[in-house]
């Protein structure tokens, strides 16, 4: 255990890695042209293309964790990169579906081998991307992305 996380609580240490992991992504993807959160709108679209589906912004939103104003925003951007397109729903005039172009799926592509890299860089203390360690890991923190939050400071005074 290094200095910095002698004595750390665990709120302190999955914002360090929190951090740690997107400073490493940003810096991985740059060469693509790519922020961290790009890569995710653009790698979760990659994914959710390949299971035949076409979402909608807020849906992208709900499958990332970002918030739909930001996911506008960086979906505009990659439309102006040429990197997706932006069309109307027919079913719902409000929505907006979003589809990876020729060239955002081969950045996706070359994206996601990238972050896998890194992805096996991070994981390799625990023995590897598909380790008993790692999937034990992830079963973890997956329980912890499931676990509602709610900021009631009432409840906090009591």
């Amino acid at each position: 255990m290094s200095p910095t996380s002698e004595g750390a609580t665990p709120g302190y240490l999955v914002w360090r890695l929190s951090t740690k992991w997107r400073v490493a992504v940003d810096r991985a993807v740059a060469p693509l042209g790519l922020t961290h959160a790009q890569y995710a709108l653009v790698a979760s679209l990659h994914g959710m293309r390949r299971a035949g589906q076409r979402p909608s912004q807020r849906q992208l939103a709900d499958h990332t964790g970002l918030e739909p104003l930001y996911v506008s925003k960086l979906a505009r951007a990659l439309e102006t990169a040429g990197l997706l397109e932006r069309t109307r729903d027919p079913q719902d005039p409000r929505a907006v579906r979003l589809a990876l172009t020729e060239e955002g799926s081969e950045v996706a592509r070359r994206a996601i081998k990238v972050v896998q890299g890194l992805l096996q860089q991070l994981l390799e203390p625990l023995g590897g991307l598909d380790s008993e360690r790692t999937r034990d890991f992830t079963r973890e923190l997956a329980l912890l992305l499931d676990t509602p939050l709610h900021a009631d400071p009432e409840k906090e005074q009591s």
